[in-house]
């Protein structure tokens, strides 16, 4: 069950947005009703973006998309259950929650279908949503992914569930949290797995990444990312099985993207009918890069 509140319109937060218009979705599951961030800017037809879930997710990721495509669209960026500023409740998060979360959003929210541009495991979510019809009209996955950096490292079930519940724990927890989040250490992910331009991962930057993890009950929605309890399939054959639509689908991969990730999208990429660019970057391309996804995006949604 869910319900849509429109509250007032706010103008949105620098360094926290996407410039445009913010405004809550008050969503219910099992029972309990939590605030959802959204933001709207421009005007035309709607394009959803979703950003990808990490320790640092937020709409803001999307905004270098949101400028170039609100000139012809109008675009809303969503914020996660746990992530970015909607609400972070300390829920056993799982596939299920942000399955329904983006069915009962869409449907609350547009009354046509939509074009859709997903950022890593959002793909999986997206592309679960596809297999009902007149959801989605155009989907683009940028640097699409489906498994959580602990079970790409090869650790077990047991293992990442083990590491799951320290970080949930109230003060090992913590403590565990806060040293993998200090700046050196996001500065570190980001180098490796995210940015290819270390040049740009400047104080400034890595300040603002810092400060979406120090927000209350941030925590539990990103340890459950990293131990791959927000995985959205369990294979890369039910992955591959979801793209059996008749629905428009581009993937954009990232030249510098890990091997491992690489071959997961490179497979997507394999499938017909499927379109497929590749650009500059890794994992983090929609936003290091979002000029250049922009502009092998917009010919494919104006088609």
């Amino acid at each position: 069950m869910s319900a849509l509140t429109q509250t007032p319109a706010t103008r949105s937060t620098v360094g926290q947005d996407i410039g445009g218009t913010v405004q809550k979705y008050h969503w219910t599951w099992q029972g309990q009703t939590f605030v959802v961030a959204y933001e709207m800017r421009g005007e035309g037809a709607p394009v959803l973006l979703l950003p990808a879930f990490s320790t640092v997710s937020t709409r803001a990721e999307m905004r270098g998309l949101a400028e170039k495509l609100a000139t012809q669209y109008q675009v809303i960026a969503l914020d996660w259950l746990g992530f970015g500023q909607s609400d972070r409740p300390p829920l056993d998060y799982q596939p299920a929650i942000y399955h329904q979360l983006l069915h009962d959003f869409v449907r609350d929210t547009f009354s046509t279908p939509i074009a859709v541009i997903a950022a890593g495991h959002a793909a999986g979510y997206v592309m679960q949503l596809a297999q009902q019809p007149e959801v989605f009209s155009r989907i683009v996955l940028v640097a699409p992914t489906w498994r959580g950096p602990l079970t790409v490292m090869g650790a077990s079930k047991s293992v990442a569930g083990m590491v799951r519940e320290l970080v949930r724990s109230p003060l090992v927890g913590q403590a565990l949290y806060q040293a993998n989040t200090t700046p050196a250490f996001l500065r570190l992910m980001y180098g490796r797995h995210v940015y290819v331009d270390k040049a740009r991962l400047t104080p400034e930057f890595i300040a603002q990444k810092r400060e979406i993890t120090q927000q209350p009950g941030a925590r539990f929605a990103p340890a459950a990312f990293v131990t791959g309890a927000l995985d959205p399939v369990t294979s890369r054959a039910d992955l591959l099985q979801l793209f059996q639509v008749s629905l428009p689908v581009m993937v954009i991969i990232g030249q510098q993207a890990p091997p491992s990730s690489t071959a997961e999208m490179e497979a997507i990429a394999a499938i017909p009918g499927i379109q497929t660019r590749k650009l500059p970057g890794t994992l983090g391309l929609h936003e290091e890069y979002a000029t250049e996804v922009a502009e092998v995006i917009l010919p494919f949604l104006n088609f």
